[in-house]
């Protein structure tokens, strides 16, 4: 007979060992650095011992999640099909099934040359039938990822010639991906095998060989290689080392396929080389030599018949300017202005199509896409013979333009969705300017979105700055039997960091919060880019402390304004966000009833000191080299969540890491964990603060959407419990 195991009684303590490291003659003590040892079975025994103790005291939640995990599955078509990309004389598309993880890539052969509507499905084709006429299937992911924990399928490109396709795959979970090449002709895949890969490859334009690149011991990509089909990896022509730590190097195409393009770029300054297809003699070109602070992107364009370089730069703003220079190295002197620099506008993204581009721009903190036609009557001075947005109806909103692949293509294939209408894809007609919505990702079960409502609010900093908040809530949820309004469990999201934007989106699992009564909000803090340049240089190095009172402010304003109490009221960030939400666990906790850090980086301080670890020397233009500066060391250590932890009381905390992450390495949240069960002044170990490590998964967390779709049940039927809504 067997018995279940027995279910622990406390929450685990992790033994203390101190080590002492001096340094600008401070002496900084860590009872936990060995949890840093991987390997280690203590280290995995505790691990695993946490992961108990989360299990059971989270019992109670089994049929809750078991419920929000039916509200997910039962809201989404299992069985279903992208929207097809029409990409030289295919179309291709992913397709989805009911009861599997993962799901295929297919394409069917373009029937009119002419005609750039995408087909369409029948609606009751079954899964075990092709979507379109002449199906065929690229790659069958659930096949790829059998006998996997993990799986993920870094990158998958068609060479130029539509008969070779290479695709890249990671079944462990750190981001090192192997690729291989498959003969679409025959289904046979080629003795060709590239491991080590960071994403995917990119096909040269002849199709005989692909670029990719690797990364070196800090997981820092540095490597941009040729392989030649046909020979050993160990053969691979070395194309570009990266040899300044700050920087991360990529390999891509231009959309006119005339150029390859590696870009070098740290956070503060970019670089960029160009082989000309055209002209190959004349090798790899540096286009413009690094300027420390200068970033540009490059882009190949056809302005009123002549071919030329879209340079997109902040060399004369925070807030980037678009500028055109010739098809050679050029200095930036030299650079003329297509869209100058206006600091009401941040422009962030250009795409360069034969007749016309598209501007991927922000302003008053909302996405927008800017169309600039290079119509009849340009000339090289006055390219741009129309210059506008295309605009829609909601106050808030995030747009943005992706799976464009044709530069002659006259249509534009964009992406819309707010925080309740779900992910839309559009194209939009350059000739007739008519935008045609081809789909609505479908929710199941009778979604409505006028059944809920969204609002832009505005929370005050400490220093005055205006925080904008987007937040949406169950239409009425927040009246009261006597006419007025009454505050709601509120779950507010943060990031602030990298000049990353969370904007609005809608989310199938949010769902399950909302149609109980809470309501969902995101702080756009700064640190993040919603606002501009300016948001994320007010919220990065000395000014980092920024990112965690605008949370706190946030919060403040949905209690002062009746949205929400502190007894209700969650806070929820990852990775970068989880720095957030430690921070905030330290300084502003009376404002919480509970926090989620997913993947966090809460023990920031001594991952900045070590430059050997992952991604640390690229990190300095982020947070600072607290290493070689005692005011970094001095300004981290005021905020770092693990060297603030202190015997005060502490929210719940849910803290959930992946064993594999190479991102955000699983001991800073096993030691901020250690740290607060510590420091509880009950000496009860924080029985609610929780610690979850999932034991095959990378910094996404796990892979499948069965998989993810468990994993995000947890987690909010943990919130909802913080929120008096388990019930």
């Amino acid at each position: 007979m067997s018995t279940a195991p027995e279910q622990p009684s406390a929450p685990p303590l992790a033994a203390v060992r101190t080590t002492t490291r001096e340094i600008h003659g401070r002496t900084r003590s860590d009872d936990y650095e060995w949890l840093r040892e991987k390997e280690s079975p203590e280290v995995l025994a505790h691990l695993e011992a946490e992961n108990a103790w989360t299990q059971a005291s989270t019992a109670h939640l089994a049929d809750l999640r078991a419920d929000i995990f039916e509200e997910i599955r039962t809201r989404t078509r299992e069985t279903d099909l992208s929207v097809p990309t029409r990409n030289r004389g295919h179309w291709y598309y992913g397709r989805s099934f009911a009861g599997k993880e993962y799901g295929a890539t297919c394409r069917v052969p373009v029937s009119d040359p002419d005609d750039w509507t995408p087909p369409q499905p029948a609606e009751d084709c079954a899964p075990d039938q092709p979507a379109l006429p002449g199906e065929e299937v690229l790659l069958d992911l659930d096949a790829l990822a059998e006998g996997h924990d993990f799986f993920s399928l870094g990158g998958a490109a068609v060479s130029p010639d539509g008969h070779l396709l290479a695709y890249a795959t990671d079944t462990v979970g750190d981001e090192r991906y192997t690729v291989r090449v498959k003969d679409l002709r025959t289904g046979e895949l080629l003795d060709d095998v590239v491991t080590g890969v960071i994403g995917g490859a990119t096909w040269d334009r002849a199709g005989t060989s692909f670029y990719y690149v690797t990364v070196d011991e800090s997981w820092r990509a540095d490597k941009v290689w040729r392989h030649a089909l046909g020979t050993a990896q160990d053969a691979d022509e070395l194309v570009h080392h990266e040899t300044d730590g700050r920087f991360f190097t990529s390999v891509g195409r231009t959309r006119s396929d005339r150029f390859m393009v590696v870009a070098s770029g740290s956070k503060t300054t970019s670089e960029y080389r160009f082989l000309d297809a055209d002209a190959p003699e004349a090798g790899w070109q540096v286009f413009c030599a690094r300027e420390e602070g200068v970033e540009y992107s490059l882009e190949h364009a056809v302005l009123a018949g002549e071919d030329r370089f879209l340079v997109l730069h902040n060399g004369t703003g925070p807030d980037f300017e678009l500028a055109v220079a010739p098809l050679a190295p050029t200095p930036r002197e030299q650079w003329r202005a297509l869209l100058p620099h206006n600091p009401a506008v941040r422009l962030e993204d250009v795409d360069a199509f034969a007749g016309h581009l598209v501007v991927h721009q922000r302003s008053d903190g909302l996405t927008q896409l800017r169309i600039l036609e290079l119509g009849a009557g340009a000339t090289p001075e006055e390219p741009v013979t129309d210059d506008y947005l295309i605009s829609f109806d909601e106050p808030v909103y995030t747009v943005g333009a992706s799976g464009n692949p044709g530069f002659t293509q006259p249509t534009v294939r964009l992406g819309y969705t707010t925080m309740a209408i779900p992910s839309s894809v559009y194209d939009y007609d350059v000739r007739t300017r008519e935008l045609t919505l081809l789909k609505r990702a479908p929710v199941l079960g009778g979604y409505d979105p006028a059944d809920y409502e969204e609002h832009r609010l505005w929370a005050t900093a400490e220093d005055g700055e205006r925080i904008p908040i987007s937040i949406v809530c169950k239409r009425g949820s927040r009246e009261d039997s006597g006419g007025g309004t009454r505050p709601v469990p509120t779950l507010l999201y943060g990031y602030g960091s990298y000049e990353a934007s969370i904007d609005p989106y809608f989310s199938i699992a949010r769902l399950s919060l909302l149609d109980r009564g809470a309501a969902f909000a995101i702080a756009h803090v700064r640190g993040g880019g919603e606002m501009g340049r300016r948001w994320y240089d007010d919220g990065k190095l000395m000014k980092k402390q920024h990112t965690f009172s605008d949370f706190a402010a946030c919060a403040r304003h949905l209690v002062a304004t009746g949205w929400s109490s502190p007894d209700t009221l969650v806070g929820e960030g990852a990775s970068a966000g989880g720095l957030l939400i430690g921070a905030v666990a330290n300084q502003s906790r009376e404002l919480f009833s509970g926090l989620v850090a997913g993947v966090p980086f809460v023990d920031a301080l001594t991952t900045m000191l070590d430059s050997t670890l992952p991604l640390t020397v690229t990190e300095y233009d982020e947070w600072g080299n607290p290493e070689a500066d005692p005011e970094v060391y001095d300004y981290m250590a005021s905020y770092a969540p693990y060297d603030n932890v202190t015997a005060q009381e502490y929210p719940a905390i849910l803290a959930e890491t992946s064993l594999n992450d190479t991102r955000v390495l699983y001991v800073e949240p096993a030691k901020w964990v250690a740290r607060l069960r510590a420091t509880d002044p009950a000496g009860a170990g924080r029985p609610d603060v929780l610690l979850r490590t999932e034991m095959a998964a990378g910094h996404g967390g796990v892979s499948g959407r069965y998989k993810s779709w468990h994993d995000r049940s947890f987690t909010l039927a943990w919130i909802l419990d913080r929120m008096g809504l388990a019930g």
